[in-house]
């Protein structure tokens, strides 16, 4: 990805994860990359931020998301994660009981 607003290194949560970027008149996937991240000192919030590759998407200007999170809406959607993945893995083995 080149022009990356993110930093991405060996601490970057997800890099190269498939995207997809929605508009009212445009769709368009892209590789990208997802990252949890809090401050260093004094640490208030949870930042999730998401960058997709801006070269595949002429729609939509170089960009990246974030999303500041309490601890508890962070574990929320941790629990969120968790279980919807559960039911994905369930379903790709065959497992249709979650």
């Amino acid at each position: 990805m080149s022009d990356r607003l993110l930093r991405v290194n060996a601490y970057t949560t997800l890099d190269l994860v498939d995207g997809r970027a929605r508009g009212h008149e445009f769709e368009a996937d892209a590789p990208g990359v997802v990252n949890v991240t809090a401050p260093r000192e004094a640490p208030d919030t949870v930042t999730l931020e998401v960058e997709l590759d801006n070269t595949a998407i002429d729609d939509l200007p170089a960009h990246a998301d974030e999303i500041d999170l309490s601890p508890a809406q962070a574990r929320t959607l941790a629990e969120a994660l968790e279980s919807t993945a559960d039911r994905v893995e369930a379903a790709r083995n065959g497992d249709d009981s979650l």
